[in-house]
């Protein structure tokens, strides 16, 4: 049952942030990009899940980060504004992605997922609240760089 509502959430959460890019730009590039955030934390969610393991967990968002940016700047060829934006983003991802995974693989376990990893719905979850999380914390410069 509790699969079955995680699930369900991991649906509604993708909605939500698919309305919200849709009404913020317009539907043509923001909600695309919002469906490539939640499609790269769900891919590198199925081997996780299936290898039950969270260290690729935080590596994964920041790829995320990385990759969302960098699709943007292919896709609408932003001003300078816009490139330095996108770099100061990659910069950033980079470092807090870098240390978070190290942090990881040194302690040899994130103690947040000892719970739920074992339940798919609900580790399904955390990987979705990941690509909101990417995608919300990423708009504001998403929205320069498209700009």
């Amino acid at each position: 049952m509790r699969n079955s509502v995680a699930f369900v959430i991991c649906v509604a959460v993708t909605a939500g942030a698919l309305a919200l890019a849709g009404w913020v730009d317009g539907w043509p590039l923001l909600p695309a990009l919002a469906l490539f955030a939640f499609a790269v934390q769900w891919l590198v969610y199925l081997p996780s899940f299936l290898a039950q393991t969270e260290h690729y967990y935080d590596l994964a968002g920041a790829l995320t980060y990385a990759s969302v940016v960098v699709l943007a700047v292919l896709l609408a060829a932003p001003d300078g504004r816009g490139l330095v934006m996108a770099a100061l983003v990659l910069a950033w991802c980079t470092r807090l992605g870098s240390f978070l995974f190290r942090r990881v693989k040194q302690s040899g376990k994130d103690g947040r997922f000892d719970d739920i990893k074992p339940h798919w719905g609900r580790f399904l979850m955390a990987w979705t609240f990941q690509g909101l999380w990417v995608f919300m914390t990423l708009l504001a410069a998403l929205l320069a760089i498209t700009a």
